[in-house]
């Protein structure tokens, strides 16, 4: 039976790369699936998802206010049977496009699995996250720790030298060096100004 599924965690985590595997996973069993990315995020140019270990994709781009079960339905008559459909930073979501992904699912009963950030920097929900946890069949944490060794849950956005910014715009692109994920312990102590947090290495080339 088909399901909407989140996957979710903060940054650094492998949700990328986990959503590329499934896909594999798919494919090998000579099943067709639709990887959906927001057109915001171009870091490895629109339309394309790359993970930081180097697996990437061709998906399609979509912009704030498309109509995600239009889209997967015009994919279906050009390109006939539809197995899955994945969803990249699926945070980005907006609430109206997590209910048309739940039509997908509940009217054209295709399973649909979305990956995405649960909370922002400053430790608040994404509109795409919580619709998604509101309404997703299935959820699951995908772990990865803090620097302290804790499991980190948060995400801290940090300046150059390392000091978390506590205001900003909710989405800003970035990767190891605006992002880092703590523990909640952690990041209560760096929202409070208590020391800085060193960034990870530069992110992996995209090869």
């Amino acid at each position: 039976m088909a399901k909407l599924y989140f996957y979710y965690s903060a940054m650094n985590a492998g949700k990328t790369t986990t959503l590329l595997q499934s896909a594999h996973n798919y494919r090998e069993r000579g099943m067709r699936v639709l990887i959906l990315t927001p057109r915001l995020d171009d870091r490895a140019g629109s339309g394309r998802v790359a993970s930081r270990i180097g697996l990437q994709a061709d998906g399609i781009a979509f912009e704030r206010g498309a109509d995600l079960q239009k889209l997967v339905g015009d994919d279906i008559a050009v390109h006939g049977e539809l197995d899955c459909v994945l969803v990249d930073e699926a945070q980005f979501l907006g609430r109206a496009q997590v209910w048309q992904l739940s039509e997908v699912v509940d009217a054209l009963r295709i399973p649909v699995l979305c990956y995405g950030l649960r909370t922002d920097f400053r430790g608040e929900l994404f509109e795409g996250s919580q619709a998604l946890l509101a309404w997703a069949d299935e959820l699951s944490e995908i772990k990865t720790i803090c620097h302290t060794g804790k499991k980190a849950t948060m995400t801290v956005r940090v300046d150059a030298n390392g000091f978390a910014l506590q205001q900003g715009p909710q989405v800003e692109i970035g990767g190891n060096e605006r992002y880092v994920s703590v523990s909640r312990a952690e990041f209560k102590r760096i929202m409070r100004g208590e020391g800085r947090i060193e960034p990870l290495q530069p992110d992996l080339p995209l090869a």
